[in-house]
């Protein structure tokens, strides 16, 4: 799991931080320092103040006092200074055999085990235990003097190339997330070919609408608007097929993945870099160079399939790839943006795959085909440590 990067406060430190001057909250064993909220809280700096030192998570979600948004949280995560053990974090080291698993926090893996007899679940496939942790910053020296894999002070691509890691212990080390400096993107070449292996969100929709425009415009030609509704629509539909199949049986292509350099490569390179660094903001869309590999085959097949018209073909085709975008802008909003209510519910399902179980979850636009094919997620019912 990702190193320990910030300090251990004990209780009595933060319950000193109580005053305008330098001001701590705790949600569980989370320590926030929000001093510069105490002059700009719409209810009033007093009402910080009145739980400065204190715990919050019952505050935040009194209905009666005002329930705070998502967005109140992630912007508490920005202010995260380090962690305090609670009453049952500290009876269960105490208990322990071994209490440096346990404490300073976060726990390393053989200490989350014995936390996991305390009610806090923690996912062995991913070694986090809620999306959060997909945002804690790795210590990137720990993290590569503890598992051995890859070192991201330096280029990814050639150590993944020379690494010499058998495919179960890349597959193992690559579902377990890491959050490099911040949210900013790891070298990948180190090299002049570095810029483009990043692609932001608002290159997809600049690159490919205006060619799904003039084909849907070429197509339009030879039927009538209805027509042409009906097979673009159909096209749409048949890329949430598409987009489920790619994800489940190509982007993680990992039973059948290769046994050797080369699979494990491409592995990375397609899908396994996203599961490394999930929130990296510029390697969360597909390039257009690559796209473009895909793009042609999907091309092709289109016109085979409905071999009998080919403005047919190209109004499906056009409604497809309207869809590719649809997906890779969903994607990315799904890990950085705050969204409507339909669109949370689908973050928490998607960050889901990522922290808690990627052998399921394959679903990103919608939840349809997981349902069809039984693969939607299904994690247990959250349990956490209860704090004093």
């Amino acid at each position: 799991m990702p190193g320990r990067t910030l300090p251990t406060i004990t209780q009595a430190e933060v319950k000193a931080h109580d005053n305008a001057k330098s001001c701590y909250v705790t949600i569980g064993t989370k320590v926030y320092d929000v001093t510069e909220f105490v002059e700009d809280h719409p209810g009033g700096g007093d009402l910080i103040l009145e739980y400065g030192g204190k715990d919050v998570t019952e505050i935040l979600a009194d209905e009666a006092s005002h329930t705070h948004s998502d967005s109140a949280y992630e912007i508490l995560d920005e202010h995260l200074v380090g962690f305090m053990p609670t009453e049952p974090v500290l009876d269960a080291a105490t208990k322990s055999q071994h209490p440096d698993n346990i404490v300073p926090l976060p726990p390393n893996k053989a200490g989350l085990a014995e936390l996991n007899g305390d009610g806090q679940h923690v996912f062995a496939a991913t070694g986090l235990a809620t999306a959060e942790d997909l945002s804690k910053e790795t210590d990137l020296a720990t993290d590569f003097k503890t598992h051995k894999f890859l070192d991201l002070n330096r280029p990814l691509l050639p150590q993944v190339w020379c690494g010499g890691f058998s495919k179960a212990f890349y597959l193992e080390q690559v579902h377990r997330p890491r959050h490099y400096k911040g949210g900013q993107s790891a070298p990948l070449f180190g090299n002049f070919l570095e810029p483009l292996s990043k692609t932001a969100w608002y290159v997809v929709p600049i690159v490919w609408l205006p060619p799904v425009a003039y084909g849907t415009f070429i197509a339009s030609q030879q039927m009538s608007f209805l027509t042409l509704s009906l097979y673009w629509v159909l096209g749409l539909s048949i890329w949430t097929l598409v987009e489920y199949l790619m994800h489940r049986f190509l982007f993680h292509l990992d039973e059948y993945l290769p046994d050797n350099r080369v699979g494990i490569t491409l592995h990375f390179l397609l899908h396994g870099i996203h599961h490394y660094l999930p929130m990296d903001k510029y390697r969360l869309v597909m390039p257009p160079t690559l796209f473009m590999v895909l793009a042609f085959p999907f091309w092709k097949l289109a016109h085979t399939v409905f071999f009998y018209d080919w403005h047919v073909a190209t109004a499906v085709y056009c409604g497809g790839i309207f869809g590719y975008i649809c997906y890779d802008l969903t994607h990315y909003f799904l890990h950085h943006r705050n969204l409507p209510a339909y669109y949370r519910e689908l973050k928490k399902y998607h960050l889901e795959h990522h922290f808690a179980d990627y052998q399921n979850g394959f679903g990103v636009t919608s939840k349809f085909w997981d349902r069809v094919f039984n693969t939607e997620l299904n994690l247990p019912p959250p349990k956490v440590v209860k704090t004093s």
